[in-house]
């Protein structure tokens, strides 16, 4: 076995240089498109303010047109029972005859056809086909369903891109992002349009994670850190896009459409990009891997001269299973907790977005604040993250965005229209605190995993998260069904609970890994955090650790063209 690992290669190279800088741009603007996929749905399956149709009266719409209109109303529509509603919005009155006192007579029948207000959108999936009353929760089943088409894509294509290559896994997924995406915009009905999104989901994280992993297949072990959580700001740049797009368009179909089309520009990158040389490596594909280094060499201006690989030296650690993260009590301990977090981190993370829609106020103007704050808690939390340690900075997010939510309750059922703003505000140092230790999390996880299992772990961490965004829009749509003031507050008691106690296992089980060396084998990943003051464990600097921080396929395989630099031979 050789000597040389790929990582000694990229430092000779440049850990960061041009060639880098310009892939991660590249990878960013990545980003930028997954994060306007993942809220999307959002927009197309927000439910207007509705009541329903008068029977009979062809040109009825929610909007009051006349005193004669308004009399219909009152005489067709039952009043709700909902304190936040004033008309039943299921119910109409059936008027079957006159009584001894010569009133007529009625009863209540379940409506088929409604009318939606048409102030904030003019119009969604869910006001298009009606999926209201008993049909609403077939709203959260497309989300679910979406979310399961992410999950579909992060095993899927992640095991298609150790197949065939990142950068053909990429372009394919583009590809069908683009087709699939602009085709969901004509979907003629229900279950075409749940087809069509869960392909859509698939195909965004089947590009989103070979991007990512290929930009950091080619950084260097000690830039991983730095390029790990920027790229989640770029995430919160789409959920901005696709709040501004809303607010503009207003229309379902054409904010698909201001999604979709916009990826044409993805399939640039067959020419912009070029595959991961540490994967050809993997394959034995020796000569084209050196074309590449060489090619990256000349871009970052290195000094290196000759043959830059050479495959009689590369070294491969040994890796095992993913089963044995689950081998010993307290690998089996600490992963159920990473497990929970990450569940929580994500439904807290879409739920509350979800939920901007029940919190009154301007719908749009809600989303996009809930978008901007991302920015400052993930700068915060880049601040904090080697001051005060993993640890620390993901159980305060925790519990502060938790402990917030949590107060909503007194606001919203207390405080009345006049503490509206209060809740606003509460909600949002929520979702700031699931932006925060959604980026710590990667990183914290990516640290305690040993070595020899760090990207299945990954990979699994990150497919179990989406069980979290499969929960989020049936917890958001709670609040619907149960009405009042109670329904308003109860997804936001639910998320600020979770994440409590996400917090608390983390801060009670979890060990600190700032400025200790990773653990490489399963015995280091039992023994770490153990021994505080171990010597075998303390390192002066952080950035002599690698960092894994990208979402794989969960086969228990790390991939063999890693080289990990703490890894022993």
């Amino acid at each position: 076995m050789g000597e040389m690992k790929f990582d000694d290669i990229l430092v000779k190279l440049g850990e960061f240089g041009y060639y880098q800088k310009r892939l991660y741009l590249l990878i960013c603007i990545a980003g930028i498109s997954s994060g306007c996929f993942m809220m999307l749905p959002v927009f197309l399956n927000a439910t207007p303010k509705h009541r329903c149709k008068i029977p009979g009266y062809s040109n009825d719409t929610w909007k009051v047109q006349s005193d004669y209109h308004q009399y219909l109303i009152n005489q067709s529509i039952p009043l709700s029972d909902d304190s936040n509603l004033y008309y039943d919005q299921c119910h109409t009155y059936r008027y079957i005859n006159f009584n001894a006192t010569g009133n007529q007579e009625r009863d209540l029948v379940k409506c088929s056809e409604w009318v939606y207000d048409t102030d904030t959108f003019k119009e969604t999936f869910v006001s298009k086909n009606n999926l209201v009353c008993d049909d609403a929760i077939r709203a959260s089943h497309s989300q679910m369903i979406y979310y399961f088409g992410v999950l579909f894509g992060d095993i899927g294509f992640g095991m298609l891109a150790d197949s065939i290559g990142r950068k053909k896994t990429l372009m394919l997924s583009a590809l069908i992002q683009v087709g699939v995406s602009t085709g969901t915009a004509f979907a003629p009905e229900f279950y075409s349009f749940v087809i069509l999104q869960f392909i859509v989901g698939a195909a965004c994280h089947g590009f989103y994670v070979p991007a990512c992993v290929l930009s950091v297949e080619v950084t260097g072990p000690s830039k991983r850190v730095m390029t790990g959580i920027p790229i989640h700001m770029f995430f919160a740049v789409g959920i901005v896009y696709v709040s501004l797009m809303g607010f503009l368009l207003r229309h379902w179909a054409y904010v698909q459409l201001s999604v979709g089309l916009p990826c044409i520009a993805f399939l640039s990158y067959w020419w912009l990009i070029e595959e991961s040389p540490r994967w050809l490596v993997s394959q034995k594909r020796y000569d084209e891997a050196e074309r590449i280094v060489q090619k990256m060499a000349k871009a970052n201006k290195a000094n290196v001269q000759g043959k830059i690989i050479h495959p009689e030296q590369l070294w491969v650690p040994k890796t095992e299973r993913l089963w044995k993260i689950f081998s010993h009590r307290v690998l089996l301990v600490r992963t159920i907790i990473l497990f929970f977090n990450w569940i929580v981190v994500s439904m807290i993370y879409y739920g509350v977005t979800m939920h901007t829609r029940n919190l009154g106020g301007n719908f749009y103007l809600n989303f996009f604040i809930l978008a901007i704050v991302e920015f400052p808690a993930k700068m915060l939390s880049m601040f904090l993250l080697n001051r005060l340690g993993r640890k620390v900075n993901h159980c305060g997010c925790m519990f502060i965005g938790g402990g917030t939510m949590l107060c909503t309750i007194f606001t919203v059922l207390y405080g009345g229209e006049a503490m509206k703003p209060l809740t606003l505000v509460f909600s949002i140092i929520g979702k700031m605190g699931s932006a925060a230790a959604f980026g710590i999390i990667y990183i914290y996880s990516a640290e305690l995993y040993p070595t020899v299992v760090r990207n299945g772990g990954m990979g699994a961490s990150s497919c179990i998260a989406r069980f979290g965004g499969m929960a989020a829009p049936y917890i958001a749509q709670s609040g619907q069904m149960m009405g009042g003031e109670f329904g308003t507050a109860f997804p936001l008691v639910v998320f600020g609970a979770c994440a409590v106690s996400a917090g608390i296992l983390c801060c009670l089980f979890l060990p600190e890994t700032l400025n200790r060396k990773l653990p490489e084998t399963i015995r280091d990943g039992v023994e770490f955090g153990r021994k505080k003051k171990d010597d075998d464990y303390i390192v002066p600097n952080f950035e002599d650790t690698e960092l894994i921080i990208t979402e794989k396929n969960m086969n228990g395989d790390s991939p063999k063209e890693y080289s990990d630099d703490t890894a022993k031979a």
